[in-house]
């Protein structure tokens, strides 16, 4: 494809707010109301101009023909004394005139020999008028309705239309036909003047001054089908017409001449016989009873500002002026002024401009005047305009300098009939004596004259131009006899509504202004309102039609491009054409030449010639026309001070600007020329909703249907591609500037090169050539306007003339883009609406249908949104042929498409297309290998077009016929050919370009993996994509064998393309989905990155592989910082550890658990036990067991320090062994304190609860808060005892932790006897001796024999004999003779022997046993003890088991006991007579000691027997 049939994005973005910009400046330079423009003109020296001499005429004479024979003949007949009336019927084209009782008809524009006729009951005709029939009444070939009004009655007749064998005219043939049944008295009254309105309604004016109104239907049998209203009589004046007779009144009655309706504001005006103006209110739909609001009986005299207007000039005749009176008033469009309502013309030519609405000061309305929000309540002058200033022999200006003054300069018209219409004003004015003559003043669009020149402004591209005053062009023209009636042509309805459709403005509220309800007056005066600069492109030239007691004069009024055709067309000098530009502005005039140019003024009654196509193309080129482009100083705008040019001082104000490129008239005539053809489009949605419908999920609601009809479209793009096919041609030809720059060489370093072209999924595409692109928007050369200063920092390089050539020629092609974008996107719309936008929008998105509904024509041409759209709306219309149901095939539509709009469907698209087709085959076949090969024959097409392939939809019909090679295939084409350097993985390239890229590959990654989420689902239901209704086998009928295959295919085929990016998104999608087998299995080399990465976990491989020598475990331990881990991280850390094991790399897998484990919690979310952290650690010390067990498999380098890492495992296991137990001893405290409140031990409500209550309850929340804690994380082993341990006198877990840690800090090792003695005494105050015995019985055995340090049985020993002792015989408790020797020997594991040692110390100690009580306590502990033992040492020695001690159980192992000989028993025998001893020599009674020492001397007995 060439580059001219590309659209280059950055070309057409800027061409376009250039669009933009110009048709706002030029909305406002010529949509100027009509208010403003008088006002302006106050004071303006030229109010009123002469056309030019050398110029052709303003206004022509086409057509003069006589009145119909037949007419003059009965005229004839009644001697010249008869009645006659005369009027023109613009809506049937047909003129009417009345001789006595007869009315005649006949066509005003061409005579056809037909003139109808009716005569009445010989009753003189008084008033005729024309009205639109009201539906349902009359048959439908009556249209239209004459009423005849004489003195005594009211008659309707019928008129019957028929239009021409070829349909081009349809008022062809016109016929009356009368109707009986519609006719009614007058009741005396003779009427004047009928008028009707646009919805069919009938107002008459009386003689007698009031208004009526007719009103029919169809009637019952009973009822009349007709009756006349009257709007403004009271009662009194209905009773005095039926008792007082007409010829009995006396008085002056002041009749009503003149009806005329504002079928825009819905407002009714009368004039008088005596020149007073009456208001009427018809409601905002124009259906209410006319309501009075105000009148206005001196509009005539008012020649000041007497009622908010400003002081019009006076009339030079001074006294000779008698008093003026008013000939015609007429409505003001809204589109012409919002804030006047009504202009009456005086006798004298004056205008005087009325508002009805109330003035807010200034001589302004309050509000928008006029517009249907606001209901008329006042009638007041707002200003008034001089007649044109002429003497009897012609135009002159008095006052115009150097202008001789004549005798009858400023005499006084004398106007009979006038017509003001949409800024045209015509006038009869009888004032010579000679003959009657017509005064025409149109609006003067040509420049003022100059009053200064700056000579650093290029005079040929920047003429000074203002429309602010109101400058009119008077024409004479002479007319035979009496002017009796003036009209406008009217367009036909049909041409009328599209043309309005083509220049809508982009404030106007859609269709509401195009309504074929509108009469065609109306519309037509809406038209004509805009201007000839605005409408020459589409309007045709305006007509009107006077009718005099001569015959009828048809003139026409020519528009400045039809002057400029007609210059050319005679071959004028060329002053005469610089004239023209020089008036005009270059601008303005070369936008006149590129219509002639381009044939875009021309219709069937008017074509441009060949010869005056060509002059025009060589004015619109010809630099001494348009100028060339050029610097211009600004003026005051940039840093520097200036020089006041009037007084020679220096102005500290104004500064001087830099200087800045303006462009020639060329450049500007084509932006206006576009802005003109586009501005009814440009800004305004190309949809409209018709319907009320409200949708609930926010879709737009209503029928779709493109703003514009058809035919105007099509008008509209004929003349847009005209446009830029003439500049097509001129740039192949190389004239004018194209050639001058073409003959340069290449110029693109003048402005950056952007050869981005639009694709049809809305991307980007690159070619490569030499488009010159990227212009900056120029200023506007427009005189008048105000152009914004441009921002400089700093004092801009001057450009060559070279380079200001090149800009503009740039400049000329981006518009010439535009336009040829601007063509395919109406061509786009045509094709959409022929094929019913409705329907298809209906298979749109509803967010796509809602950026439809909104989309602008702008938005459409240049924004990548509007190129989704299109795309979207052009896949709907495949859909339409490719579809099962389809309408054809792709060929039928694609060579439309691709004709009218390849921008929007160029040859990638008709290969994605024929690609659907393909699938579309291949998923109504059977056959299995012939679905394969469609499938794998659409996959080479999409396969030529990667970036262009709609995936979402392809994609899906793949997956309907299980081809999930292309599934995996053409997305990760299309991700590679989004991104095709590569920046998504490339760290050096701006962050923001990098997440561009990485965004634009996931949505084709997404399409893989919802692939692969459809398949896991087993319910046929799509990943994010919907339901399949393909009538193929559907995945929820697939085995699970056959999905398996398939899943695994994915995998694989995803794996083995080398993206890493999609690999991520490929793994993390399975780990979503619970395919973590799948996952290990099938996963690439990229698996462990992917999951170090997602796990927020730093490989110890970084390390080793650094070249930096490893840490050990131990190292690593303290260095190591804890940092949050997500659930989803840990999940990630499974998965890695999992593979590790999988791979037999247990060192690893074991660093990756430790990791887990020690994992801090993200706020607590993810609710971690410690419980779980135990498993984590459990697992890690099997995985370090197993990498000891394999040392050399992985070598040393990975394998960090095996022993040492199972040491480090097994002692945080430990540790969290502590923590888990000192976690449940703080929930049991708080358990039980938290029973105690509930129980109501303790008041909570009690405002002075006792002291010890309230510790005690703080002491439950405390513990509560930290047993918390410690299931949030771990802890250190040094913060176990200290934070938790100590504070809350868990003394047994102190003494194992003191025991694991190896604390050996004193000598006496008082810290382990203390903390003893403190569990000791804990357990007595809970439960006495027996209760210290239990603690000893299960603490001990785990602290023994512990190095003699951990469980210090000197201590133990006789703290609990002393205990014992005082509550013994404090009689607090009952202590046996066996407890505490028995729970000293469970601590000791049944050694009887160290606790048999710990007993002869304790006795020894003189000193700390003074008491003979105690004394005798611990002899007789011992002799429990020596009696274990010896029972130990027979038991032994017999080898039997049945004289096992009943304290262990059960059995003596071999190891407990040891080899036994002699020296034992002797060992024995001496302890127990010395023992014997002690208790003999106790100072005691004797009953007391007995028994010990009897059970001294039996052991012995036993132990020597």
């Amino acid at each position: 494809m060439s580059m001219e049939d590309e659209a280059v994005v950055a070309d057409i973005e800027a061409a376009g707010r250039l669009l933009s910009d110009t048709i706002s400046r030029d909305f406002r330079f010529v949509s100027g109301d009509l208010v403003d423009v008088l006002d302006a003109a106050r004071f303006a020296s030229y109010p009123y101009s002469t056309p030019q001499k050398e110029w052709p005429p303003v206004v022509d004479v086409v057509n003069a023909r006589e009145l119909p024979p037949v007419l003059i003949e009965r005229y004839n007949a009644a001697g010249g004394q008869g009645t006659a009336l005369c009027g023109i019927f613009p809506a049937i084209r047909r003129a009417w005139a009345t001789v006595d009782d007869t009315l005649f008809l006949w066509r005003f524009d061409k005579w056809d020999g037909q003139c109808p006729e009716y005569c009445g009951e010989e009753q003189v005709i008084c008033a005729v008028g024309l009205a639109k029939t009201i539906s349902g009444v009359f048959v439908e070939a009556i249209q239209y309705l004459v009423v005849v009004a004489n003195p005594s009655e009211l008659v309707l007749l019928g008129v019957c239309c028929s239009a021409s064998s070829d349909g081009s005219d349809q008022f062809a043939e016109v016929s009356l036909q009368l109707l009986p049944e519609y006719t009614l008295s007058t009741d005396g009254v003779t009427m004047t003047c009928i008028t009707t309105t646009e919805q069919g309604r009938i107002f008459l004016g009386g003689r007698d001054g009031h208004l009526y109104e007719l009103l029919y239907t169809s009637g019952m049998r009973w009822q009349s089908r007709c009756r006349k209203v009257c709007h403004t009589a009271g009662i009194s004046t209905l009773l005095s017409r039926w008792v007082v007779p007409n010829a009995l009144k006396f008085g002056a009655v002041d009749a009503i001449v003149e009806v005329v309706i504002d079928g825009e504001r819905s407002i009714l005006y009368t004039r008088t016989q005596e020149s007073k103006i009456q208001v009427f209110d018809l409601g905002k739909s124009g259906d209410a009873a006319p309501k009075k609001i105000a009148e206005e009986s001196r509009v005539g005299d008012q020649r000041d500002g007497r009622y908010g207007g400003s002081r019009a000039p006076a009339v030079r005749s001074g006294g000779r002026a008698s008093k003026a009176t008013i000939i015609s008033i007429s409505p003001i469009s809204t589109t012409e002024s919002k804030w006047l309502h009504l202009v009456a013309i005086a006798s004298d030519g004056r205008r005087i401009y009325l508002s009805t609405a109330p003035s807010s000061g200034g001589g302004h309305v309050n509000g928008i005047a006029g517009g249907k929000a606001q209901r008329p309540s006042v009638l007041r002058v707002v200003m008034t305009r001089p007649g044109p200033p002429v003497s009897p022999g012609g135009f002159s200006l008095a006052g115009t300098p150097g202008a001789p003054r004549t005798p009858t300069d400023g005499l006084p018209l004398k106007v009979e009939a006038a017509h003001y219409s949409s800024g045209v004003l015509i006038l009869s004015d009888a004032s010579p004596a000679s003959a009657s003559r017509i005064l025409v003043t149109t609006r003067d669009l040509t420049l003022p004259p100059p009053t200064s020149v700056n000579p650093s402004i290029n005079t040929a591209g920047t003429a000074t131009r203002t429309l602010k005053a109101l400058r009119e062009t008077v024409t004479v023209l002479g007319v035979e006899g009496r002017t009796l009636a003036i009209a406008d042509v009217l367009p036909t309805p049909d041409r009328a509504a599209a043309v309005e459709a083509s220049v809508l403005e982009p404030g106007n509220s859609g269709l509401m202004n195009i309504s074929t309800t509108d009469e065609e007056m109306t519309r037509a005066r809406r038209l004509w309102a805009r201007g000839d600069l605005a409408t020459q492109h589409i309007l045709p030239k305006r007509r009107a039609i006077v009718l005099s007691t001569m015959g009828l004069m048809e003139i026409i009024f020519n528009r400045p491009v039809d002057i400029l055709q007609r210059l050319l067309e005679a071959n004028s000098q060329r002053n005469a054409l610089e004239e023209f530009f020089q008036r005009f502005g270059p601008g303005e005039a070369a936008a006149m030449c590129l219509l002639l140019a381009a044939r875009l003024t021309s219709d069937e009654e008017n074509m441009v010639p060949i010869s005056v196509m060509e002059r025009a193309a060589e004015a619109f080129e010809d630099a001494r026309l348009v100028g060339l482009p050029q610097m211009q100083d600004g003026g005051a705008a940039g840093g520097q001070i200036t020089q006041s040019a009037g007084t020679g001082g220096f102005n500290i104000v104004q500064t001087v600007q830099d200087p800045e490129p303006v462009f020639s008239g060329a450049h500007e005539g084509l932006c206006l020329c576009a802005a003109r053809l586009l501005r009814s489009v440009w800004e305004l949605p190309v949809m409209i909703s018709k319907g009320d419908i409200k949708p609930e999920n926010g879709d737009a609601g209503g029928v779709l249907s493109c703003r514009l009809p058809p035919e105007a479209m099509q008008t509209l793009e004929e003349k847009i591609r005209s446009l830029e096919q003439f500049l097509r041609a001129r740039r192949n030809q190389r004239r004018g500037l194209y050639g001058r720059v073409m003959g340069m060489g290449d110029l693109s370093g003048y402005g950056d090169r952007q050869t981005r072209s639009f694709a049809t999924n809305g991307q980007a595409r690159d070619y490569g050539g030499g488009v010159l692109s990227g212009y900056e928007t120029p200023p506007p050369t427009r005189p008048g306007v105000d152009r914004p200063p441009m921002p400089s920092k700093r004092q801009r390089t001057p450009y060559s003339p070279s380079e200001l050539v090149a800009m503009e020629v740039r400049g000329l092609e981006c518009v010439r883009r535009l336009l040829r974008r601007s063509g395919e996107a109406l061509r786009l719309l045509q094709l959409l609406q022929h094929h019913h936008i409705a329907r298809l929008s209906q298979s749109l998105e509803p967010q796509v249908r809602r950026q439809l509904t909104q989309l602008t024509f702008h938005q459409l041409v240049c924004s990548v949104e509007g190129e989704h759209v299109a795309t979207r709306l052009v896949a709907a219309l495949m859909e339409y042929y490719v579809a099962p149901d389809g309408r054809g095939t792709v060929d039928d539509i694609s060579i439309k498409l691709r004709e009218g709009c390849p921008s929007y469907y160029n040859e990638s698209d008709y290969m994605f297309y024929q690609a659907v087709e393909c699938l579309e085959r291949a998923a109504s076949v059977h056959d299995t290998e012939e679905r394969e090969n469609l499938a794998r024959e659409a996959l080479e097409l999409l396969g030529k077009v990667p970036e262009t392939a709609d995936l979402l939809s392809v994609c899906q019909r793949f997956e309907d016929i299980m081809y999930y090679e292309a599934v995996v295939e053409l997305p990760l084409r299309k991700a590679r050919a989004l991104d095709p350097a590569e920046d998504a993985f490339n760290e050096s390239v701006e962050e923001g370009q990098r997440q561009a890229a990485l965004a634009a590959r996931k949505q084709c990654y997404d399409i893989v993996t919802n692939a692969l989420r459809t398949l896991k689902a087993k319910n046929g239901q799509r990943g994010d994509m919907g339901a399949s209704v393909r009538p193929v086998p559907s995945v929820a009928s697939l085995d699970d064998t056959a999905r398996e295959t398939y899943i695994r295919q994915i995998v694989q085929l995803g794996v083995r393309w080398p993206d890493r990016a999609f690999h991520r998104s490929l793994y993390q999608t399975m780990i979503e989905l619970g395919m973590e087998e799948e996952l290990l299995e099938l996963a690439g080399p990229d698996l462990v990155p992917f999951l170090q990465s997602a796990g927020n976990y730093q490989s110890m491989q970084a390390t080793a592989g650094s070249g930096r020598t490893p840490k050990t475990p131990t190292q690593m331990s303290g260095t190591r910082v804890r940092q949050p881990i997500t659930s989803e991280q840990a999940k990630h850390l499974e998965l890695l550890s999992r593979y590790y094991v999988r791979r037999r790399q247990h060192a690893l897998a074991a660093h990756v658990l430790l990791r887990l484990a020690e994992r801090r919690q993200v706020g607590g979310g993810d609710d971690l036990s410690l419980q779980q952290r135990f498993e984590y650690l459990s697992n890690a010390v099997l995985q370090a067991r197993s990498a000891a067990s394999s040392t050399g498999t992985l070598g040393t380098t990975t394998e960090i320090s095996d022993s040492g890492l199972l040491e480090l495992l097994e002692g945080k296991l430990a540790v969290l062994r502590f923590q888990i137990k000192i976690r449940d001893e703080l929930d049991a405290i708080a358990s039980r304190y938290e029973g105690q409140t509930s129980n109501g031990n303790v008041n909570v409500g009690d405002p002075y609860p006792p002291q010890g209550d309230l510790g005690e309850v703080a002491h439950g929340r405390l513990a509560r808060e930290k047993a918390t804690e410690l299931g949030n994380e771990l802890k250190s082993i040094t913060q176990l005892y200290n934070d938790y341990a100590v504070p809350f006198e868990l003394w047994e877990v102190c003494l194992e932790i003191l025991n694991f840690s190896n604390y050996s800090s004193d000598k006496d090792n008082s810290v382990m006897r203390e903390t003893w003695t403190r569990l000791l005494d804990q357990a007595i105050k809970r439960g006495g001796i027996a209760e210290a015995c239990s603690v000893l019985r299960r603490a001990g055995p785990q602290l023994y024999p512990g190095g003699g340090g951990s469980l210090p049985l000197d201590s133990i020993c006789l703290h609990l004999e002393r205990v014992a002792q005082e509550r013994a015989a404090l009689a607090l408790e009952v202590v046996g003779e066996e407890d505490i020797g028995r729970a000293l020997l469970q601590a000791c594991k049944g050694a009887a022997e160290p606790v048999q040692r710990t007993y002869d110390r304790v006795l020894a100690s003189g000193a700390i046993l003074p008491s003979p009580p105690l004394r005798l306590q611990i002899l007789r502990s011992v002799l429990y003890v020596m009696r274990e033992w010896a029972q130990q040492v027979l038991t032994e020695q017999n080898g039997s088991a049945f004289g096992a001690s009943l304290l262990m159980g059960g059995n003596v192992s071999p190891v407990q006991s040891g080899s036994l000989n002699r020296g034992v028993k002797d060992k024995l025998c001496t302890a127990a007579n010395r023992y014997m001893t002690e208790v003999r020599r106790l100072a005691m009674p004797q009953s007391q000691l007995e028994s010990v020492s009897r059970g001294f001397q039996e052991l012995e007995e036993m132990l020597l027997g």
